[in-house]
């Protein structure tokens, strides 16, 4: 068997957890690729993406906001959505690539990808297809797709798939893949460790200004402030430019894991994937600067089950990180409920899965 995962760039979770679904299979010792989508119809337009993608989520999120909610009417309406029409003009080069390279399941933690094998799978080409959410929601269009199976990140979001038009038969709630070796990989940071450590990621893409926030923590929080700016070298920039020696400033950073463990607190916008890697490592955890639509989803279903505390404004992500670093009752509680609800097994699972059901 072997097997290619595809997503793109349209912000880091899709592509994080590609790559764990990828290093889980090869673990395992089954051959396994991840591959960027866009990169297979052409490099240019896998930079055009990540560039659009990225000024989409520019001042305060409008742009993305305004796609989002017109994608939610098109499920609602029922219309197949210019979208999907757009990937379906990809299908014939996944095809040869997928033939060229002999795979036999294609994994799409990502919804275009999935798009364009559905197209192939509706001309009767012969490829299993297994879709990953990797946010707390069904997000638009997925009802577009024809998946053979499809990983959802908890049971309660069954009824969710269901509604908008994913068959319940092909729903596996095994939970958000992150693979193994991320969550049992050991912390080899050198921090100072007189005073409490507290990370601020703003995502692969450094959505929000931090700016703000992180001069009001290191103005009322004795605490070392350790903050992941992502690809946004703008945010790293203005940061840099702060004279603390409270501050720790680091740009894109491919050992996330080792930052989660090191610090006491972790401060992060509500990404699927980031805030299940901060849950599997079982850290307290506060959601701020949403980006409108998808996020504030995932954020909902932290706050339901009491996995996270939300912030909105500044004044709120001070008191909420005080309340952290001091109330042992309120953190040990929410460690608790993020061992209940977050599966820590998720990527192993969805291997065995595949190796059980797919020859």
């Amino acid at each position: 068997m072997k097997v290619l995962v595809l997503s793109c760039n349209t912000g880091g979770g899709h592509n994080s957890c590609a790559k764990y679904i990828k290093e889980e299979f090869n673990q395992n010792g089954i051959a396994c690729d991840f591959v960027d989508y866009f990169s297979i119809l052409g490099d240019k337009l896998s930079k055009r993406v990540e560039k659009l993608y990225l000024k989409s989520t520019h001042g305060k999120g409008k742009l993305f906001k305004g796609v989002y909610k017109l994608g939610e009417t098109y499920s609602k309406v029922g219309i197949t959505s210019p979208v999907y029409e757009l990937n379906k003009l990809a299908k014939n080069k996944i095809r040869d690539y997928i033939e060229n390279n002999h795979y036999d399941v294609v994994i799409c933690p990502h919804l275009f990808p999935s798009m364009a094998v559905t197209s192939l799978k509706k001309d009767g080409y012969d490829i299993k297809l297994i879709n990953v959410a990797t946010d707390y929601t069904n997000i638009p269009f997925w009802n577009e797709t024809t998946p053979d199976y499809f990983v959802i990140p908890h049971p309660s979001l069954k009824e969710e798939f269901t509604n908008k038009g994913i068959l319940e038969e092909v729903l596996l709630p095994l939970g958000m893949p992150i693979s193994t070796r991320f969550i049992k990989s050991e912390s080899n940071l050198s921090l100072n460790y007189d005073k409490p450590n507290i990370l601020v990621t703003s995502g692969s893409m450094g959505f929000g200004n931090l700016k703000d926030v992180v001069k009001a923590l290191l103005k009322n929080i004795d605490a070392y402030i350790i903050v992941i700016c992502g690809n946004n070298e703008k945010l790293y920039r203005k940061l840099s430019k702060i004279k603390n020696a409270n501050l720790i400033v680091k740009g894109f950073v491919d050992n996330m894991d080792a930052y989660i463990k090191s610090c006491d607190v972790i401060l992060t916008k509500p990404g699927g994937l980031t805030s299940s890697e901060v849950a599997v490592l079982n850290k307290p955890m506060i959601h701020i600067m949403p980006i409108p639509g998808v996020e504030n989803y995932n954020a909902n279903f932290f706050k339901k089950y009491h996995l996270s505390l939300v912030s909105n404004t500044t004044k709120e992500i001070i008191d909420n990180t005080k309340r952290l670093l001091t109330d042992d009752k309120l953190k040990e509680e929410m460690l608790a409920n993020q061992n209940k609800v977050i599966s820590k097994t998720a990527a192993a699972d969805l291997v065995k899965f595949i190796e059980g059901k797919i020859k």
